[in-house]
């Protein structure tokens, strides 16, 4: 039987699919789907843009706002919850954008407040290359994404990488180039896999 109090995290760089693939599986599972509050950060625009005052406001942002979702305190006691986004992702990000300084409140923050949260039983790492990430970002045209470089995509990718290489749970890797998220029939096997990782999991 699955683990009764399960996580589902989906990672990896902007317009790899993780929306779409935490959408299907919360309704192929079926599970609960928590999404990243990125809508609601009133600094991402500025941070993106290069704001250097933003970037510190942003980060803690997303820091709180993902600490609140995934609280180990009041976590339900039984069911499945899909993420779109992994906890991980939050330092992954503060190192890649914020200042020495910056980088300094931010440790002292987050490295207080990561035992509180609810780590994932699975952990499915998206990838895509640079061109295939920048092409789906230009095409869903959301303003903060039109800063975003191929250097900093590739520095991006290499992070999850190595938080995926890291990670202490069943870890499932998927090239999100060359498979087809919004297709169910493409999705089955994958689907099937996280069955089966939360079934080993529980026992």
């Amino acid at each position: 039987m699955p683990v009764t109090c399960a996580l589902v995290s989906v990672i990896g760089p902007p317009a790899v699919g993780k929306t779409t693939l935490a959408e299907r599986l919360a309704a192929e599972l079926p599970a609960e789907l928590i999404r990243e509050d990125y809508g609601g950060n009133p600094f991402l625009a500025e941070a993106y843009a290069g704001v250097a005052q933003a970037r510190l406001p942003s980060q803690l942002y997303f820091l709180m706002s993902r600490v609140g979702q995934l609280a180990l305190l009041g976590w339900p006691g039984g069911g499945v919850r899909v993420t779109d986004y992994g906890f991980c992702q939050d330092r992954i990000f503060a190192g890649s954008t914020l200042s020495a300084d910056d980088w300094t409140v931010y440790d002292r923050t987050a490295s207080r407040l990561d035992r509180l949260v609810k780590p994932p039983e699975v952990l499915i790492h998206l990838d895509a290359d640079e061109a295939t990430l920048l092409a789906r970002m230009a095409a869903r045209g959301r303003a903060h994404e039109r800063f975003i470089t191929a250097e900093f995509l590739a520095a991006l990718r290499r992070s999850y990488t190595q938080a995926a290489d890291q990670a202490d749970c069943k870890v499932l890797r998927v090239d999100a180039a060359g498979t087809d998220l919004r297709n169910a029939l493409t999705c089955a096997p994958l689907i099937e896999q996280v069955r089966s990782a939360l079934a080993a999991a529980g026992r």
